[in-house]
């Protein structure tokens, strides 16, 4: 049986961890107002552009003279996961649905015969690297981060457009968690390069009545054009959603961490309190035991 001395510097202890994650709780629940708010706002701008690129793609003949980006590179062998984790732990289960959600996707394309790489964006990623280490393409720090800014998502876009135009891989898949509430956030997979065949030859019906558009300059000048940036905004927008997913899932980490202190802290209180009650009954007995020797 531990020791009164040991069982108080114990419960102290955990005294002390329950008021950091308290601390934590708090900083992560402000922090989440402006991060979720940042990631509502981006999605309509992010799902207007997707359809935009619709419209334009459904206009246009994809041949060998159309945009690589939208036509591909006429293969599907190499495909390039693109893992956005957050740089700091502590939050739960956030980043490892994020790498169990792409590591299945990529045991369902190696299965097809395919080949695979990953591409990490945030340091909390490189756990695939202790089970890949020979299939990580690149490893991009985005520790310097502390608000999310476009021009972010924009190194990480012309990093993979430039590798792409390269001839590393075919097919580009993006990971992160889509943010719902606190408590929930979805680990989600999309297509990003090239535009999925899918979004490209489906077109919403237009309303009777609606405006018949013209393009200048044509589909085509507008498709190089929007290409790059569309792969600029889905990524900026997985960043968005990361941040606020990856604040709320803390935030919930961290109450279930306080709760659990608590709940220590009480049994330990009363181990302690035992222990104490039995040492004096010891005592007690030993002095009676004496008084009656004499």
């Amino acid at each position: 049986m531990a020791s009164l001395k040991a069982l108080k510097m114990r419960i102290g202890s955990v005294k002390s961890t329950q008021k950091i994650t308290k601390a934590m709780k708090m900083v992560a629940a402000a922090k989440l107002r402006r991060a979720q708010e940042a990631a509502v706002a981006g999605r309509p701008y992010a799902e207007r552009l997707e359809a935009v690129m619709a419209s334009l793609a459904s206009k246009v003949t994809v041949s060998a003279s159309s945009p690589k980006l939208l036509a591909g590179t006429g293969k599907d062998q190499v495909h390039l996961i693109v893992v956005a984790t957050s740089e700091r732990g502590l939050a739960g289960a956030f980043n490892t649905n994020i790498v169990r959600a792409a590591r299945k996707k990529g045991e369902e394309l190696e299965a097809a015969g395919k080949t695979v790489r990953y591409y990490l964006a945030g340091k909390k990623g490189r756990v695939l690297k202790r089970f890949l280490p020979t299939q990580i393409a690149h490893d991009q720090e985005m520790g310097h981060i502390k608000y999310v800014a476009f021009s972010d998502a924009q190194v990480v876009a012309e990093d993979l457009i430039a590798r792409y135009e390269a001839g590393e891989f075919d097919i580009a898949h993006l990971f992160f968690a889509k943010f719902q509430s606190a408590l929930v956030q979805f680990p989600t997979g999309i297509q990003i390069i090239p535009v999925p065949l899918a979004a490209a030859t489906t077109e919403p019906v237009a309303p009777a009545g609606a405006a018949a558009v013209e393009y200048e300059p044509d589909e085509e000048g507008l498709l190089a054009e929007l290409l790059p940036r569309n792969i600029a905004i889905q990524i900026f927008r997985a960043l968005l959603e990361n941040a606020a997913s990856e604040q709320g899932s803390r935030m919930t980490a961290m109450d279930n961490a306080t709760r659990n202190a608590g709940d220590m802290i009480n049994r330990l209180t009363v181990l302690y309190n035992r222990t104490r009650q039995a040492a004096i009954t010891t005592e007690l007995i030993e002095i009676i035991a004496g008084a009656e020797a004499l």
